[in-house]
């Protein structure tokens, strides 16, 4: 495997992106894997490693970098900062760090930037959906585990612009999750519906938010292991095809 973390040149900034891939048969298709709320750690550049060995060039940044060079709620315990620091990101800053991390892969030769997907969890679950949306001709595949937000009164709620999505979303959902209740889960299924998008919306009995990660306390084996599965089918059939 080849990694390295890069600075990525944004309209707001520096923006640090750990990169990894295999070392032969490229170029990879990419897949953005966007952080969630907590920030930037080695359990997220260890999801990344997991992807990237299936055969992509992943690529995960450090979204706050418009506020702070470094944050991880683990190390600092500072809860009330984390939550400042998610309230200075909206979806469009997302996407546009998204097109930027996309023109970086598509001058690497390692890099298939015409086949992209996302995969975000929870803060990051609404992100992976607008890139979809947003940026259509190279998002091909986006999933949101146990994501947050996905269907608001807002302007940019991603609900409102599945429309928008060419390829498909799959978003998969905690059975206990006051973050996302269940009432705006149907109405991103509903819209997802409405809309004709092609996917998947997925329950995970007996699982709380969080049930992805294995250092949480809510970390479900089984539920993460299938969510894994997921993934792999998706970015498998609409980044390979």
């Amino acid at each position: 495997m080849i990694e390295r973390t890069v600075p990525i040149a944004t309209g707001d900034g520096s923006m640090p992106t750990f990169v990894v891939h295999p070392e032969r048969n490229g170029p990879h298709p990419v897949i953005l894997f966007l952080m969630d709320a907590p920030g930037m750690r080695e359990e997220l550049r260890n999801m990344s490693r997991r992807l990237a060995s299936a055969g992509y060039y992943v690529m995960t940044s450090q979204l706050y970098y418009r506020e702070v060079d470094e944050f991880n709620v683990f190390e600092t315990g500072d809860r009330d900062r984390m939550v400042a620091l998610m309230s200075t990101l909206s979806n469009l800053m997302v996407v546009n760090d998204c097109r930027s991390m996309i023109d970086l892969a598509a001058n690497d030769p390692a890099a298939d930037a015409d086949h992209v997907g996302t995969v975000g969890y929870c803060m990051s679950g609404p992100f992976t959906i607008m890139a979809a949306a947003g940026i259509p001709h190279r998002v091909k595949a986006a999933a949101s585990i146990h994501g947050v937000r996905l269907a608001t009164e807002a302007d940019d709620s991603p609900h409102r612009h599945l429309g928008e999505v060419a390829g498909e979303v799959y978003v998969a959902c905690a059975e206990h999750d006051d973050h996302a209740p269940p009432a705006m889960v149907e109405e991103l299924a509903a819209a997802m519906g409405a809309a004709g998008t092609a996917g998947e919306v997925e329950w995970y009995p007996g699982t709380e938010h969080g049930f992805a990660f294995s250092e949480r306390p809510q970390y479900d084996r089984r539920a993460s292991e299938r969510h894994w599965e997921r993934l792999h089918d998706l970015f498998r059939r609409r980044l390979h095809g």
